[in-house]
């Protein structure tokens, strides 16, 4: 069994790959968003992932099957009930979630919520609908210019959302309206997985546009996670993109923002040339999920896998003998689906290392935990046992 210096974690946000068993409870049979996307667009352009062996856990237009793969491949069950960011990325850490979190899509937020709002952050709010994002802004954008009420919606999602134009509203009092709506939704009737702060740009509807100051706050998780062991092993946990946000930043040693997609991998392959760190590069590529996932744009999201698949490439070159690479989601999102929700699916897992000369293929995972556990059972050199209630380390088929 080896033992590897480094594990990059990539969590390739909503690239879910075919309805689980119980898609639906959840309003998904059908769904397949690298499948789908593939066959809407005529075929997907992955020389890095087709060598890995993506083609050889489901039949995806464009990326062949291989017979001498250079990963590890399977897809992934989730177990808890759910399927948004919070629920898969808390599950791959070792957190079970029994009960879906709270959401508002066919209300709204009750008016004894927006009143206490308004109150503690001296602040009016205008929406309060469940509405794109993009969408919103070009609806209300121009009302939030001329009253500087701010703009409150949600989605099929468990959040909160807060959007106001970065010349009305400084990115700092957006921060705090958002930690103040966090605070307030901590309450069981009100309790939503994220409050995120939307910031835009822009003089009109014709013009407004969303920033890359986004910032997520979500519930702190209920448990330890596979973080706070890492964490108090002296290991490094680097969260790149909104991986600190996740987790409220719970188990993490260093958190690195990012622009987009493009970003997050130049980032990460900047860890991985420099070799400093011992432990977990944890990485999410939000990109997939927000601009093409929610926004039905196919296409888009076919020229964002080939991009990453394009960077995955340097990234490999970059890896070194004793660093392990695994590729993963958190979810689905179909854009090819009815509606703009995610979508309840497997995800793809690879796994990749230099020195691995024969992979195969591995039985489907039963838990998102598996994940973590494996790269917890990694560091763990003095056998301890971990208490979680999910996830089954499959190291030992790391040969």
């Amino acid at each position: 069994m080896k033992k590897f210096n480094r594990v990059f974690l990539t969590v390739l946000d909503s690239v879910g790959i075919g309805a689980l068993e119980d898609a639906n409870e959840y309003g998904d049979l059908g769904a397949n968003t690298l499948c789908n996307i593939a066959k809407s667009t005529g075929g997907l352009s992955l020389p890095n992932l087709q060598k890995m062996g993506l083609g050889n856990i489901a039949s995806i237009e464009g990326v062949n099957s291989t017979s001498s793969q250079t990963a590890y491949t399977t897809k992934c069950r989730e177990l808890s009930k759910g399927k948004d960011t919070i629920t898969g990325h808390w599950e791959m850490a070792g957190i079970l979630i029994k009960e879906p979190f709270k959401v508002f899509t066919e209300t709204g937020f009750p008016k004894e919520l927006i009143d206490e709002l308004e109150q503690k952050s001296g602040h009016k709010f205008i929406g309060n609908i469940s509405a794109s994002g993009t969408e919103i802004i070009k609806n209300l954008g121009e009302e939030h210019l001329q009253t500087k009420s701010l703009i409150l919606y949600t989605s099929a999602d468990s959040v909160l959302q807060i959007a106001a134009n970065e010349e009305i509203i400084p990115l700092e009092e957006l921060y705090r309206v958002c930690e103040v709506a966090r605070e307030v939704t901590l309450k069981e009737e009100y309790k939503v997985a994220r409050i995120i702060a939307r910031p835009f740009i822009g003089t009109d509807k014709e013009n407004f546009t969303r920033t890359s100051n986004r910032k997520d706050y979500a519930l702190k998780p209920p448990t330890k996670t596979i973080l706070d062991e890492l964490h108090e092993n002296d290991l490094d946990v680097v969260g790149i993109g909104k991986i600190g946000d996740i987790y409220s930043y719970q188990g993490i040693t260093k958190s690195i923002k990012t622009k987009s997609n493009e970003d997050g991998m130049n980032k990460t392959i900047e860890i991985a040339k420099d070799g400093s760190h011992k432990g977990l590069i944890f990485l999410n590529l939000v990109d997939f999920d927000a601009l093409y996932g929610h926004r039905r744009n196919a296409e888009g999201y076919k020229e964002a896998l080939e991009k990453f698949d394009s960077q995955l490439g340097t990234l490999i070159e970059e890896l070194k003998d004793d660093d392990l690479l695994i590729i993963t989601a958190d979810h689905g999102n179909d854009p090819t689906f009815k509606g703009t929700d995610h979508t309840r699916e497997y995800v793809p897992v690879l796994v990749y290392n230099k020195q691995i000369k024969e992979c195969n293929k591995m039985p489907i995972l039963e838990s998102m935990a598996d994940i973590g556990l494996t790269i917890l059972d990694n560091f763990n050199d003095n056998d301890k046992k971990y208490d979680f209630e999910i996830g089954k380390s499959f190291l030992q088929n790391i040969k």
